[in-house]
């Protein structure tokens, strides 16, 4: 960005002052219950998510999680 901004002390005209739109931060925090389950998988399965994962910068364990949430709402919609 080339072009400097200059600033000056020019009257700014009609100010009018909008109600904040922005929900409050506690709203923006989507909380949903979590259950915590075990279960048995291939390793090669658990590999291939550890690769990707770490590629993404981010848990597998995460990535497991939200394949399984996809699934359940695809068949949750066609229901």
């Amino acid at each position: 960005m080339k072009n400097k901004t200059r600033y000056t002390d020019e009257p700014m005209g009609e100010v009018r002052v909008i109600k904040d739109f922005f929900p409050a931060p506690d709203q923006l925090i989507l909380k949903e219950e979590n259950v915590k389950v075990t279960i048995v998988l291939k390793k090669s399965s658990v590999d291939l998510f550890k690769k990707e994962a770490k590629k993404q910068h981010t848990s597998y364990q995460k990535m497991i999680s939200q394949v399984i949430d996809w699934h359940s709402l695809h068949y949750r919609k066609s229901a």
